[in-house]
C-alpha cells in the first residue's frame, strides 16, 4: 500500500536561519543545539545546509519554549515531540493551580535549611519539617499542608513503606519525593503509587513548579539515564596526538594541553562505563560518572575546534568540513 501523499505544507523546507526565526531561536543557539544534542534528522542541500521540515520547526519551538520555563535543554533533546507537549501542558495545569504560596511539609536532612535560607520568594509556605522520614507521624496532620516535600538521596524499595506510612500520616493531597541517586525501576515504581518523583533541583527555585506539578496531578515525563543524549567523541586517540603534534610548532601550549584533557577524560567516560555494565549494586553512580564526563568531553571538544580552526590545527576529516 502506498504511504499517504505529503501535503504542500510538509514538502516546505526551511533552512537553518528561517526555522531558528519560526521556533523563535537565534540561529547561533539552534547551531550549538544540533552540534552537541542532534536534535534532529535534519536533511542536507546540494550545499550541506540543514534543512527543517515543518514538523522539526514545531519540535524547536516546543523545546525553545520549555527551556524559557527553565528546563534543561541537554534532558529536552531526548524527548519525542509528544512528551514535549505533555510537559507543556502540566506547566498549564500548574498555573492552574493558583499562584499563592503552596502549603507544604518538608521532610530531609538539608532541604528546609536550604529553603530557610533562601532569600528570594520560592512560592513555598513551609507549615512543617523534619530531618527523617520516620519523623512525619510526629508532625500531624494537622498542619495544613497540601504537599508532602520528601528528600531522600539515596532512594530504593526500601523506602516505599516508609513514604507510604508518611503520606498517610501528612494526611496531605500530593507527595514529591527528590532523589540525588535511584534506580529506574524504582522511579517507575513510585511514579505507578502516584508520588512525583525528581532529582532534587539545583535551583530551589523549580520546588514550587514540581510541588504544583504533584497538585495539578501531572506527572513529568519518565526520563531514563540512557535518555540523555551526549553526543559520540567527534576526536579519537590518532586525531588527538595530530593536533597536539601540530601544536608543538607554536609557541601556544594549549593544544597541547587540551588534546591531554581530552584523552583523560575520555578515558575516564569509557570506564565508567564498563564500571556501569560489571557493577550491578552501583550501576545508577557509575551512569551518572559517564553522563558527566561525557558532557565535560562535549565542552572540550567544542573548545578544541575553536582553537583548532584559529590556528590552522588539522582536524578529522568528518570535522573540516563543518567549519565552512
Amino acid at each position: 500500500m502506498n504511504s499517504p501523499q505529503k501535503t504542500e505544507q510538509d514538502r516546505i523546507m526551511y533552512r537553518s536561519g528561517a526555522a531558528a526565526r519560526l521556533a523563535g531561536l537565534p540561529v547561533e543557539t539552534l547551531r550549538i543545539w544540533e552540534r552537541r544534542y542532534s536534535l534532529s534528522d535534519a536533511e542536507r542541500s546540494e550545499h550541506g545546509q540543514r534543512l527543517y521540515s515543518a514538523e522539526q520547526v514545531a519540535r524547536l519551538s516546543l523545546l525553545k519554549q520549555l527551556v524559557d520555563q527553565g528546563h534543561a535543554i541537554g534532558v529536552l533533546a531526548g524527548l519525542a515531540r509528544e512528551q514535549l507537549q505533555a510537559m507543556l501542558a502540566a506547566n498549564a495545569a500548574d498555573a492552574r493551580v493558583g499562584t499563592g504560596p503552596v502549603p507544604i511539609m518538608l521532610a530531609g536532612p538539608s532541604l528546609a535549611r536550604r529553603v530557610a535560607a533562601e532569600r528570594q520568594p520560592l512560592g513555598l509556605d513551609v507549615r512543617a519539617s523534619c530531618a527523617r522520614l520516620d519523623q512525619v507521624s510526629e508532625l500531624g496532620n494537622g498542619s495544613g499542608a497540601q504537599v508532602l516535600v520528601v528528600e531522600l538521596s539515596e532512594l530504593d524499595d526500601s523506602a516505599m513503606p516508609l513514604l507510604a506510612a508518611a503520606r498517610d500520616a501528612a494526611g496531605v493531597a500530593a507527595t514529591v519525593v527528590l532523589y540525588r541517586f535511584c534506580s529506574s525501576a524504582t522511579i517507575r515504581a513510585l511514579r505507578a503509587q502516584g508520588y512525583l518523583v525528581a532529582r532534587v533541583p539545583a535551583d530551589l527555585g523549580e520546588l514550587a513548579l514540581l510541588c504544583r506539578s504533584a497538585l495539578a496531578g501531572q506527572r513529568l515525563p519518565a526520563v531514563e539515564a540512557s535518555a540523555v543524549a551526549v553526543t559520540p567523541p567527534r576526536f579519537d586517540e590518532e586525531a588527538l596526538s595530530a593536533i597536539a603534534a601540530a601544536g608543538n610548532r607554536l609557541s601556544c601550549e594549549c593544544p597541547r594541553h587540551l588534546t591531554d584533557l581530552l584523552l583523560l577524560v575520555g578515558s575516564f567516560e569509557r570506564y565508567s562505563a564498563q564500571c556501569a555494565n560489571r557493577n550491578p549494586q552501583d550501576a545508577q553512580l557509575h551512569k551518572q560518572l559517564e553522563l558527566a564526563s561525557g558532557q565535560a568531553r562535549v565542552v572540550l571538544e567544542d573548545a578544541l575546534m575553536a582553537l583548532a580552526v584559529q590556528d590552522g590545527l588539522p582536524l578529522p576529516h568528518k570535522l573540516a568540513g563543518s567549519t565552512g
